[in-house]
């Protein structure tokens, strides 16, 4: 199946995308590490189904270093071994910002309190503002029915210029 539509195409809808991408700089520029930005995600496109944006976010993570192990294990983090546990903690935020309407009271204390003790307020900030954004942008693939399989790193960067 194709897209339905192609938000590079409209000029509206490229102006917007643009935009909205551009926002992440702020995130990638922030001292939230790198590997954590992926790896959270990965984890929240892997939830909603985006083949876009798994696609992206493993290649990026290869190509910078993150292991085929630990890409692997993303979706299975609590059964797994190679995260740490500041890295988990952002996992489980990831996990319940994601998925606000299965749960009453969202983001849960306990998650909350393993987020504040592994991340200062600026990393806190950058992990918030990227479960927002990933959400937001597996929601535009989705809905438009953007695949998965054609992205090469570095792909996202070069279409910020």
């Amino acid at each position: 199946m194709n897209a339905r539509f192609d938000l590079f195409d409209n000029e509206l809808a490229a102006k917007f995308t643009k935009r909205f991408a551009n926002s992440s700089l702020v995130i990638s520029q922030s001292p939230l590490p790198k590997s954590t930005q992926e790896l959270v995600s990965l984890r929240a496109s892997q939830i909603n189904g985006c083949g876009w944006c798994i696609d992206l976010h493993t290649k990026e993570a290869a190509a910078a270093g993150e292991t085929a192990v630990r890409l692997n294990l993303v979706a299975a983090w609590r059964e797994s071994t190679v995260f740490t546990e500041a890295e988990q903690a952002a996992l489980a935020l990831a996990e319940e910002g994601t998925r606000l309407a299965d749960a009453h009271q969202g983001v849960s204390d306990e998650t909350w309190a393993q987020v504040r003790k592994h991340y200062d307020d600026d990393q806190i900030a950058a992990l918030v503002c990227l479960v927002a954004l990933i959400n937001a942008a597996n929601r535009l693939a989705v809905i438009v029915h953007q695949k998965g399989g054609s992205y090469e790193p570095g792909m996202f960067a070069a279409a910020l210029d």
